[in-house]
């Protein structure tokens, strides 16, 4: 059966294209055409009344990263809020940590057990 072998894009609106773009770049390291390391991929609906992420988004961003520490370190340094959870810690999934793009779009930052 042909079937899909990975995400190769995501397109949202946003008010100001240029500029979230730049952010997502200057904070996150993503770019336009965004290089990825292999890794665990999870595709996940929720049901409408999740509480996951904010009722009022149809989606939330989930980025691997490498050093989660380092990243809440820099992201704070920069005036962004970071939001962490110990419930949301496990060895058997990791580490979690929530901000928000300038345009209020959920980012969770998902630093996956080590191997």
């Amino acid at each position: 059966m042909a079937k899909a072998t990975g995400i190769g894009g995501l397109f949202f609106r946003a008010r100001d294209p240029k500029a979230l773009s730049a952010w997502y770049e200057t904070h996150l390291g993503v770019t336009g055409y965004w290089p990825q390391d292999a890794g665990l991929t999870v595709f996940a609906p929720f049901k409408a009344d999740t509480d996951y992420f904010p009722a009022d988004r149809q989606f939330m961003l989930n980025f691997r990263v490498d050093d989660l520490d380092g990243l809440m370190a820099a992201l704070t340094a920069a005036g962004i809020a970071v939001e962490t959870r110990a419930e949301w810690d496990t060895p058997q999934t990791g580490r979690f940590a929530r901000i928000a793009d300038p345009e209020g779009n959920p980012i969770e930052l998902w630093h996956p057990p080590a191997d």
